[in-house]
């Protein structure tokens, strides 16, 4: 397809992934440095992006704006762009519930924008076949299009607005929310003092499970980032009827991990385990 100009609100790790695979692609894909860290900058640099400065630059001269940010951020985020009355494509590709996705199309149409929902499943992308980004609405082809050929899949959903939002809320309540269960349970076997009991028990009847018991450690860098992102699946659960709960203690979870937000490196098993009783 034809070049693009694309405002990426913010290249976080992931945000400046999506980005440098845009650029991959020809576009040219802007971003605003005010306000941002130096570490935003530096991978803004890397990902080749263009610093517009300002969010009001940004949008005024951009066809499409995609929002990828922390889920906590994300309506107000969108909030800021229907203030200077973007009047493009706007794709929101955060971890939100389809309540919340709804309430962003609504902010952002009233100001002019077109909308497409997105969510995003994987890591950051650097080669094809480990990251899909999954877009529903009107303009989802479209928007999927800005991406083939790339590192990222993106997939167009036959589904309104809150389609994407809901396959992405659904994957991660279980891939991220078993991360949550398996580190409570480890951290509830050391306080009874029977955890060497249970891991051996589990390296005899499921072998599997010892070694994703510690994968809470290795991700806590990110656990701040998905405390929000376990609120809107438990928001979702309840409006589907379904019991809340076990997604509000995830978010607990990971929020007695969020001191190792920006660290070096990832905690040992034993001090995650630690925060976690507290």
């Amino acid at each position: 397809m034809s070049s693009r100009t694309i405002a990426l609100l913010h290249p976080g790790a992931m945000g400046a992934a999506l980005g440098a695979c845009l650029v991959s692609r020809g576009h040219r894909v802007l971003w605003c440095s005010a306000g941002r860290s130096a570490a935003s900058a530096a991978r803004a640099r890397e990902a080749g992006l263009e610093d517009a400065l300002s969010l009001e630059i940004a949008l005024g001269e951009a066809e499409i704006a995609i929002s990828v940010c922390p889920p906590h951020n994300a309506l107000e985020l969108a909030q800021a762009v229907a203030e200077h009355k973007y009047g493009g494509l706007f794709i929101d590709a955060n971890a939100v519930s389809p309540a919340t996705a709804r309430e962003i199309e609504e902010t952002v149409r009233a100001a002019g924008a077109d909308f497409v929902d997105g969510g995003i499943i994987g890591l950051p992308p650097r080669k094809p076949g480990t990251t899909r980004l999954y877009l529903s609405g009107n303009r989802a082809a479209e928007a999927a299009a800005l991406f083939a050929g790339s590192a990222l899949g993106a997939i167009a959903l036959d589904g309104p607005p809150g389609a994407a939002s809901a396959l992405k809320i659904c994957y991660a309540a279980w891939s991220k929310g078993s991360t949550a269960l398996l580190a409570g349970i480890r951290a509830l076997a050391r306080h009874q003092g029977v955890e060497a009991a249970l891991l051996a028990e589990w390296h005899q009847s499921s072998p599997q499970t010892p070694a994703r018991s510690e994968e809470v450690a290795q991700k806590a860098e990110k656990a701040w980032r998905w405390v929000g992102e376990m609120e809107e699946i438990a928001a979702t659960f309840e409006a589907a009827g379904l019991p809340p709960g076990f997604h509000l203690a995830a978010a607990d979870i990971y929020r007695r991990l969020d001191v190792y937000k920006g660290a070096s490196e990832p905690p040992s098993i034993d001090e995650a385990l630690d925060k976690l009783l507290r």
